[in-house]
């Protein structure tokens, strides 16, 4: 069966917001180690990323190749060329259509969403977006393993990720990896 990872792009109090911190907006002639542990090392393995509307929308705004912008790191071109060719879902009770390739719009219950998408044939499954869709994954205990990518930054503003739960949620630590910016790559796996 297919393994669902979510994605974490958090502030150390628990944003999902991209602030700027010393060194985050020095431009990168190469991908750093943690957006190679994040992205490029998955390339392979996870054949559909799940996003909300939002975080779809947005990605393809910023990330689809058409959006490339002139002088960008030529690293980037890959991870864009991935995120068009990859499948990928946008959760939305609003959204009729799009016309990112390889895209299509489910509505309803996350957990019977990927309870769905994992019944299909294909490679690892990747939540990559939206507080609220993440939060839901870990307050219902959906996915299989968690990457939080942890901003050096108390930020204050921006949705949150972490909300109230009915039950507690235990994680169990794989790895951890420091990032050149003071960031912090953390790996968990669910407890079940």
């Amino acid at each position: 069966m297919r393994k669902v990872t979510a994605n974490v792009y958090m502030t150390l109090d628990g944003r999902g917001a991209f602030p700027r911190y010393p060194g985050s907006e020095r431009p990168s002639t190469k991908v750093t180690a943690l957006f190679r542990t994040m992205w490029y090392d998955r390339f392979d393995d996870v054949t559909t990323v799940v996003m909300g509307r939002r975080s779809f929308l947005g990605h393809q705004r910023t990330w689809s190749e058409k959006a490339r912008p002139a002088g960008e790191p030529g690293w980037l071109l890959e991870y864009r060329r991935y995120l068009d060719r990859v499948e990928k879902v946008c959760l939305s009770h609003r959204l009729r259509s799009t016309d990112w390739e390889h895209s299509r719009i489910l509505r309803g219950d996350l957990a019977r969403i990927l309870a769905r998408l994992r019944r299909e044939k294909g490679g690892n499954i990747l939540v990559e977006g939206g507080p609220a869709v993440v939060r839901e994954c870990l307050r219902r205990n959906l996915a299989d393993d968690y990457w939080l990518f942890v901003m050096p930054v108390v930020y204050g503003k921006g949705p949150r990720y972490w909300g109230s739960m009915k039950a507690q949620c235990t994680l169990r630590l794989l790895e951890t990896k420091p990032g050149e910016d003071r960031e912090i790559l953390l790996h968990y796996a669910a407890v079940r």
